[in-house]
């Protein structure tokens, strides 16, 4: 397998488990034993052998070998060799502790542009029968006519039957020249009503009631009678 397309398949495995700081390297200048090194890191041993699983799985759907397979069984270190490429799936801790970057991390091989050289080597036949088809578009033509249904007709037929609101006409006054004039001025459109004055501090003279004015004349009776018993 060409590796720039074993390097792609193997960064697609790790990020569709959520692998975590993925690093990819160039050895082929410091080994002949194999031409690319790639460091990734797990958050728990479960997350460490799902890593490992998928790499493998998906390199061996696509035709690929799996060389060996270390760390399994503890999952704080999991090594997958593929021959031209291993895969280092570590725990943060361990990974630095042993600082594999400092070792193999001369020339770091960016994932991005690692994705589009193993695109751009796929043959132009195979993007071709990717891409979906175009649809040449018809021009539109006139519309098909309303069809009139028994229904809208009676609906029609009640709105016009429907009495409409006559408008009233504003009341007017004669002056003494004959002219009319409207009795009221029309308010101002959009002109809010003035709200009644309240006035404030003034007395309100209030009428008196039967029963106060006919115990007043009680009292003014018995007046002049005390004055007399006191004399």
């Amino acid at each position: 397998m060409d590796i720039k397309k074993l390097q792609t398949l193997v960064v697609d495995a790790l990020e569709d488990v959520k692998g975590q700081d993925i690093q990819l390297f160039d050895t082929t200048h410091l080994t002949s034993l194999f031409d690319r090194v790639l460091i990734a890191s797990g958050t728990s041993n479960r997350q460490t052998k799902a890593l490992a699983a998928s790499v493998r799985d998906k390199v061996k759907e696509n035709g690929g070998q799996i060389v060996s397979m270390e760390g399994e069984v503890t999952g704080e270190w999991v090594l997958v060799d593929l021959g031209d490429m291993v895969v280092h799936i570590m725990q943060p801790a361990i990974r630095a502790y042993y600082r594999l970057e400092e070792i193999w991390g001369d020339k770091p091989v960016k994932l991005g542009a690692a994705k589009r050289t193993a695109r751009k080597s796929a043959s132009p036949s195979d993007d071709v029968a990717d891409k979906p088809k175009r649809t040449s578009r018809k021009p539109a033509g006139k519309a098909a006519p309303l069809e009139v249904t028994p229904d809208m007709m009676a609906i029609q037929t009640t709105l016009d039957d429907e009495p409409k609101k006559t408008t009233r006409k504003p009341r007017t006054t004669k002056t003494a020249d004959g002219d009319v004039k409207p009795a009221r001025k029309p308010a101002a459109a959009g002109a809010a009503a003035k709200p009644a004055k309240i006035p404030t501090g003034a007395r309100v003279k209030v009428a008196a009631t039967k029963t106060a004015i006919a115990s007043a004349k009680e009292a003014a009776a018995k007046r002049p009678a005390r004055k007399k018993a006191a004399e």
